[in-house]
């Protein structure tokens, strides 16, 4: 929503009514096109994510093979777990603080009950980014951005270098990713998922390319390996 509050020139160059001086896309190119594609890429980009889960690698989740380590440390089981990892740094500040060696988590219900690989939330916004970007101009820059004041109360002008709309869809999408890494809920490849999502996002314009009416070149987007693409 806040990317089309930016207007026509904020849309990607490729789209058939940005030159037209009679019509603007609505149905399709327009708002209610690009919010279901995004939505429907998520959906499906969730589906693959829980498919992969479940289906074909269902790994531990760092609060589980925490378990495991504490288990092992206290002598209530023997897992082969690397010594690196038993004898590190962090294993012992955690002890020193909590008392346990238990992963301390960021939620107080603890992880999800399904498998970490790969993160559902690096998946969706995977899917969701890659869709954005499809329809929107990456080098566009952002006008008049904000950021928090030292003590969150206020916005203040931002005065960095510019911000464009393909660097902050990426920072979204690894600041989601990785956020779940920081709470304890994700190992760091578990963020693969983005690749997962972007795939899935990729598929679905493929899929709806052949149903435009309009004379259309094409969707350009730069990949989150920095290759860049028309589909």
């Amino acid at each position: 929503m806040i990317l089309l509050s930016f207007g026509p020139s904020a849309l990607d160059p490729g789209n058939p009514y940005f030159d037209s001086m009679t019509q603007v896309g609505f149905a399709t190119f327009g708002g209610p096109h690009i919010l279901d594609m995004v939505a429907r890429a998520a959906r499906v980009a969730l589906e693959s994510a829980w498919f992969q889960k479940f289906l074909v690698h269902r790994r531990l989740r760092p609060e589980e093979f925490g378990g495991r380590v504490h288990n092992r440390l206290i002598g209530a089981a023997n897992y082969p777990i690397n010594p690196e990892l038993l004898n590190s740094e962090a294993v012992s500040r955690v002890y020193s603080k909590y008392g346990t060696y238990l992963l301390p988590m960021g939620y107080p219900e603890g992880c999800p009950t399904h498998p970490a690989f790969p993160g559902g939330h690096a998946s969706f916004v995977g899917a969701m980014v890659t869709m954005l970007k499809a329809f929107f101009n990456e080098s566009f820059v952002i006008p008049n951005p904000v950021t928090a004041s030292s003590d969150g109360q206020l916005l203040l002008p931002y005065s960095g270098t510019s911000l464009t709309i393909g660097g902050e869809l990426n920072k979204l999408a690894s600041n989601i990713t990785h956020g779940r890494d920081t709470a304890g809920l994700h190992w760091r490849s578990d963020g693969e998922g983005l690749k997962l999502g972007e795939a899935v996002a990729i598929g679905i314009l493929r899929d709806y390319r052949a149903t435009f009416n309009e004379r259309f070149g094409g969707f350009s987007l730069t990949q989150f390996d920095g290759t860049t693409i028309t589909i």
